[in-house]
């Protein structure tokens, strides 16, 4: 990737990634923690290179990617231009850095040189937009909800990148009966549903995302948990108590309309969950129907699954 004033630098703001597993409410916790004073939100930055630059997909603002002012400006900030970008290389780095295989490699301390390089080079891209960004709007905190736990670990070998990391969990039999729901993409042209995954795949990705996270501990990324049932039963204070564990700038202010309540302004995330284009006043509560409309034979087999790792985390009457 071509080398601009917003390379990586100590200029970088701190960034805040949302790691974890897919329907674990990331993109609800991005929504709320984007209304903070001092805070940016922009999406899953993993798949901007591909829905964003190539596929010119929709931005939360409602305009396509290359249509949006503030993502052409992060472009031209960040690499002199998107057409500047040499995507092929940007995957062919991600296949060497940022995938499941590789977290054996990217979670040491001690890399091997090559990968090392590799790494670096891929991470550094996101840098550049974390920066090119904050310094367009001022922020001083940027959200990435990517949630992917290789990727999290890759940003960790770039040098002066702060970053911290807010690891969000649900309840697994929550989170499989999500994934067995059509759900429209509405960013895309013919309204292309969201992937589809069986009781047994689900659990078992969520297990990998869920577990993996410890790799970011070992490498001494500053990581906290936050369960997705706190967030929506005490917003304000689940998000105070992530904030000071991971001992992050200024104070989260939410702009609450009461305990459950959050008017939520326009973003520019750029990929995630369709939560990503509402605005306006929106009530959080929990989304708890998978208790009655889950199957019991689905419910079984998820809870086997996925028990010690349940029970670690508070779901089964223990303390987390």
């Amino acid at each position: 990737m071509p080398s601009s004033a917003a390379s990586a630098g100590s200029n970088s703001p701190t960034v805040l990634y949302i790691g974890g597993w897919g329907r674990s409410g990331s993109t609800l916790l991005e929504r709320v923690l984007a209304q903070a004073t001092g805070t940016l939100a922009l999406g899953e930055v993993v798949h901007l290179w591909e829905r964003g630059v190539r596929l010119n997909q929709l931005c939360a603002c409602g305009t396509a990617f290359h249509d949006c002012p503030f993502w052409s400006q992060v472009g031209a900030d960040a690499f002199g231009g998107w057409d500047r970008v040499d995507l092929d290389r940007v995957a062919h780095l991600a296949e060497a850095v940022d995938r499941q295989r590789r977290i054996p490699q990217s979670a040491r301390r001690t890399p091997r040189p090559a990968f090392a390089e590799q790494v670096v080079e891929y991470a550094s891209g996101f840098q550049k937009i974390y920066t090119a960004a904050a310094a367009i709007t001022g922020a001083k905190v940027v959200i990435d909800s990517s949630k992917e736990i290789p990727t999290a670990l890759a940003l960790s070998h770039v040098e002066g990148l702060d970053l911290r990391v807010l690891h969000i969990v649900r309840d697994s039999r929550g989170v499989a009966y999500s994934w067995s729901k059509v759900v429209e993409r509405p960013e895309t042209s013919d309204g292309e549903p969201m992937p589809r995954f069986s009781p047994v795949r689900s659990t078992a990705f969520w297990l990998s995302g869920n577990l993996t996270v410890r790799g970011l501990a070992h490498r001494g990324v500053p990581l906290t948990r936050l369960r997705y049932e706190d967030l929506v039963a005490d917003p304000q204070g689940s998000i105070e108590a992530a904030w000071q564990a991971l001992g992050l700038p200024g104070c989260p202010d939410i702009p609450m309309v009461d305990a459950h309540t959050i008017d939520l302004g326009p973003s520019h995330s750029v990929a995630g969950n369709p939560m990503r284009f509402r605005t306006g006043v929106t009530r959080l509560s929990a989304d708890d129907a998978w208790r009655t409309q889950m199957s019991p034979r689905d419910r079984r087999i998820v809870t086997a699954m996925s028990y010690p790792v349940l029970k670690s985390f508070g779901y089964l009457g223990e303390p987390s």
